[in-house]
């Protein structure tokens, strides 16, 4: 399915400006300014300045959060969201109540009690943004993640991802696209909002997540789905 661009030139501004650049943008600001998140429940909130608000917003990582402070824009990031940017990109402190971790090994456990499945979303998030896909949550589509070419003011999302945990045996051990029944509504779904079916099968290949370097392991293989039409594949 071909990329759907937002009106007259949006494809065009976002060649001009391609997300890498910002993404790298946001990751200088937050450096220089030693920035840091607070891990709140099952999200991370940061405060930013005026220039970073407009960078966390151009850059498509978390979303605004109205509050009584006038002065500075909350944010708040999903876990995946904002380990990406503490342990990949490595620009932003997380504090745990009034104590920083003092290792990513220790935030990721933190993370881990939170989400049990932590360690397999983060690495499809991550396969995904390091490519330079804009991704965000899915929940509203019943998928886990939508993917994005660019900002999702210049471009729909083309694909609707779902994670698939697997050993190599053709087995999933999450339950998800367990029966074709479940292919075909997934799929049927995916096409009634104009996006492919991207299932991402997460390889752990025996190893446990017991520390973020486990991440290194784990294996990413991508499959599109799409639903077959006999209406457009018969003879004329």
């Amino acid at each position: 399915m071909a990329p759907r661009w937002k009106g007259k030139g949006a494809e065009a501004k976002a060649l001009a400006d391609p997300m890498s650049k910002i993404v790298a943008q946001l990751q200088s600001s937050l450096t220089q300014t030693s920035a840091s998140g607070i891990l709140s429940g099952c999200s991370v909130l940061i405060a930013a300045e005026a220039e970073q608000t407009d960078r966390f917003s151009r850059a498509c990582f978390g979303r605004p959060i109205v509050t009584v402070d006038k002065d500075k824009q909350w944010f708040q990031l999903s876990l995946e969201e904002a380990f990406f940017l503490r342990y990949y990109l490595k620009c932003l402190k997380i504090e745990v109540g009034d104590i920083s971790p003092k290792s990513d090994e220790e935030l990721w456990h933190c993370m881990i009690t939170r989400k049990e499945t932590f360690s397999d979303s983060y690495k499809a998030y991550s396969h995904l943004r390091i490519k330079n896909w804009v991704v965000k949550s899915g929940s509203q589509y019943g998928v886990d993640f939508v993917v994005y070419r660019h900002h999702p003011s210049l471009v729909h999302s083309e694909y609707a991802a779902v994670l698939v945990l697997s050993e190599g045996n053709g087995n999933d051990l999450n339950g998800r696209l367990r029966v074709w029944s479940d292919f075909h509504c997934t799929t049927r779904l995916c096409g009634s909002v104009a996006k492919t079916l991207l299932v991402l099968y997460i390889n752990r290949n025996g190893n446990f997540n017991v520390s973020p370097l486990c991440l290194e392991k784990y294996t990413v293989e991508e499959c599109t789905v799409s639903r077959w039409s006999p209406e457009q594949c018969r003879e004329e």
